[in-house]
């Protein structure tokens, strides 16, 4: 669900073999589909949806037949700004497969103004907002409240399971934990920018499932993203 193996359009990889090593290490640790999610970012990742979807269908067809690559799809991390409210209104967004959801993440300073009022017109008009790595938020660094009107109003927060062996240091640690506790994720993602990320996502998945068990890790990393890309996270 979030994922940057499209080669050379943010921070993710830069060639199509590192894209390639990537998608197939995923596929290697249990992943059989992976969602390309490029940033979308006004001054430092001034990506569009055209020029994205042309990169990804370059990447699809030079790695057509190659061994082991996983099931793939196409959507974009949206920097939650004004930018983006203008190309969500204007049909240029790059939603998840489906069409039911949108990605998209905050400033790790603060979070937008009205954005609880553009997130209630994105569920009017049938998109869920998915929002990115909410524990590397300084806002929710020591508790959750800050999100709690969000999630009322049905955002789906996406642990960036990462996190939790420490890569983003001990403060985005600690908020995950928090809030794996108190219930708070609806899906776990690997956020993989290169291939060495693998490692890293199969340790953090083993840390997964000692903190919350097997059952509940395999909800978070497997049923509940296809539910996303279905448009059924709201049924039982």
């Amino acid at each position: 669900m979030h994922c940057h193996y499209v080669p050379a359009v943010d921070d993710g990889v830069r060639t199509v073999e590192e894209g390639v090593r990537l998608c197939v290490g995923l596929s290697r640790i249990g992943y059989d589909l992976v969602v390309a999610t490029p940033h979308i970012r006004t001054a430092m990742f001034d990506n569009r949806k055209p020029g994205l979807v042309a990169a990804y269908r370059s990447f699809l067809e030079i790695t057509d037949g190659t061994p082991d690559m996983p099931a793939t799809g196409l959507a974009c991390e949206h920097f939650c700004d004004d930018m983006f409210w203008r190309l969500f209104e204007a049909g240029e967004a790059l939603l998840y497969p489906g069409g039911k959801a949108a990605l998209v993440e905050f400033s790790v300073e603060q979070f937008p103004l009205n954005v609880e009022q553009r997130f209630f017109q994105m569920n009017v008009r049938g998109v869920r907002p998915v929002l990115a790595h909410p524990e590397r938020y300084g806002p929710l660094f020591r508790t959750t409240d800050p999100l709690e009107r969000m999630l009322t109003m049905g955002v789906l927060p996406l642990l960036d399971i990462m996190s939790l062996v420490g890569r983003y240091g001990r403060k985005p640690r600690r908020a995950a934990e928090r809030m794996l506790a108190e219930g708070v994720y609806f899906a776990a993602c690997s956020d993989c920018h290169a291939p060495g990320d693998v490692e890293v996502v199969e340790k953090a998945i083993a840390r997964l499932n000692t903190l919350v068990g097997r059952e509940e890790a395999y909800e978070l990393l497997a049923e509940n993203p296809r539910r996303i890309l279905e448009g059924t996270a709201d049924e039982p």
